[in-house]
Parts: structure tokens; sequence; C-alpha cells
């Protein structure tokens, strides 16, 4: 543990656990959710705060994703397999979100002090491998050609990759996303992935280079690590580990005044979401 210098050191963290509100809960919501809490983290007006979220049978895309030359058949295909799509406010490009993946979303304010890009990400690893320092493994953020959204901070074990970390920034706020497969199987979720580019592609040529998908290089964190891990266990794991890094760990929902900007923040994502058609 980085004793001090670590954004994780902090005088207190605000927890916001979404992760049992059902099959109703859209991933709208949750950027909705984000943005709202980076623009009062950025005024000063909220501590650091954790959210935990998990979303039913859902596929969030890219903003490139969305200019697939046949996206129409891509979500349909999508559909069959019992999924719905978003697209998010962030960068990247399509994930698998389950039952069985853990969404953590990590909120700063860089009113005092400007955070460095590469921190951000790099505060969400060493979270991570702090969260699973007791099993005998190397966490390794590199990109895994192969995997869906790949990128430099892809996390995987023995080259398998098991999460995916963007960022968000707003009005001095910082979201350091992440999503972890906790269970299930990776390589199901990324061949549902691979194929969906399949369809939505066809025989069209794109600008845009899209991933070669290749499903054994995703795993699950119960498939890489040889044991039944749930949901539930992971989020204790990450309450521990806020708590082992000194601060005052409380649960909260939405003050009044966040919950007017939620609203609005929920509305910007419809309307860009209206725009595809989703």
């Amino acid at each position: 543990m980085n004793e001090g210098h670590s954004l994780l050191n902090q005088e207190s963290w605000r927890v916001i656990d979404q992760s049992t509100m059902g099959e109703s809960f859209s991933a709208l919501q949750s950027f909705a959710m984000d943005d709202t809490l980076c623009h009062v983290a950025g005024q000063g007006k909220s501590p650091a705060t954790a959210r935990i979220w998990v979303h039913h049978n859902t596929v969030v895309l890219g903003i490139q994703d969305s200019r697939l030359p046949i996206l129409e058949k891509g979500l349909a295909f999508l559909q069959e397999q019992g999924y719905r799509a978003i697209v998010r406010n962030s960068g990247g490009l399509a994930v698998v979100l389950d039952e069985g993946v853990l969404n953590i979303s990590l909120v700063f304010t860089e009113q005092s002090k400007r955070i460095d890009i590469n921190r951000g990400y790099d505060t969400m690893v060493e979270l991570i491998r702090y969260m699973f320092r007791q099993y005998d493994c190397k966490i390794e953020a590199r990109e895994i050609v192969g995997s869906y959204c790949p990128g430099s901070y892809d996390l995987s074990i023995n080259g398998r990759k098991f999460a995916g970390i963007s960022q968000r920034r707003i009005r001095n706020g910082i979201a350091v996303q992440i999503y972890l497969c906790v269970n299930g199987s990776g390589s199901e979720r990324a061949a549902m992935i691979r194929d969906f580019y399949r369809v939505a592609i066809g025989n069209e040529t794109t600008k845009f280079a899209y991933p070669e998908i290749i499903p054994d290089v995703m795993a699950s964190l119960s498939e890489l690590l040889g044991v039944q891990l749930s949901v539930n266990d992971v989020t204790l794991m990450l309450l521990k580990a806020l708590q082992d890094y000194g601060g005052t760990v409380f649960a909260s929902s939405l003050t009044e005044e966040e919950a007017n900007l939620y609203e609005n923040y929920l509305i910007r994502m419809q309307e860009r979401n209206d725009k595809v058609n989703l």
C-alpha cells in the first residue's frame, strides 16, 4: 500500500452502492450518475466517492460503435441474445455487463490540484491489486490484443483479460471507471461481441479499425483464480480496501441538489442515445 502518496488515501470515502438495483436499472442511469458525482466533486461539494454498480444483460457501446455500417443488424443480434444496448459518454468500445460483472467508479476532485490521466488509471490498478493481494497471481496492466475494448490499462492474469478501465472528466471532477468480470465465462462474453461486430460490419469497409476479437484471451476472475467469487464478495473486498487506506467509509445516496443535476445529465444521456435510435 502506497501510504501518503496515493489518491486512495482519503479522509473519507462516500460509498454509493447500486449493485442490487435489478433489471430495471439502466446503464444510462449509471453514466448520468457518474457525471453528477463528477460535477459535485469538482465543486468541492462531495468527498471522494466510490460507486458500485451492476447491470443486467447490457452491452455498452462506445461512440465509434454507434458508427458501425450495419448497426441496426448488430443491435438486432444483441437483442436476440437477450441483451439491450446503450451508447456511453466516455471513451472506448463495446463491453458486456451482466450480473457477473461488477463496475466500480472512483470519483475525485481536481479543484485544488490536477490529476494526471495516467495517475487516475494507476490509482484503479493499485486498488485492484490491493484487493486481490491474497491470491497468488500477478495482475498486469497492458493492452490485451484480441480482447473487446482493448486499451493500455487492460487488467489481465497470465495474458487473459478480466477488466478494463475508462475515465470521465467534468468540471474539475474525475471518474475512473472499471468493469470487473467476477464470474461467468469471459470467453463467452467475448464471443458475443465478436459476433456483434461481424454482423454490424458485414462486408462493408470501415475507416475505423474495430478489434478482431479472440474469445480465449478473456476470462473472469473466478476462472483465473480457480475460486468461485460473487459480486458481493468483491464488493466487500473493495470496502475493506478503502478502510485499509485510512479513510472513514460511509454509505450515501444523492442529495436533493445532486438529484436535480442527475435528472439533467440523464436527459442528456437519453438524447445522445435517441440520436442513434437506441
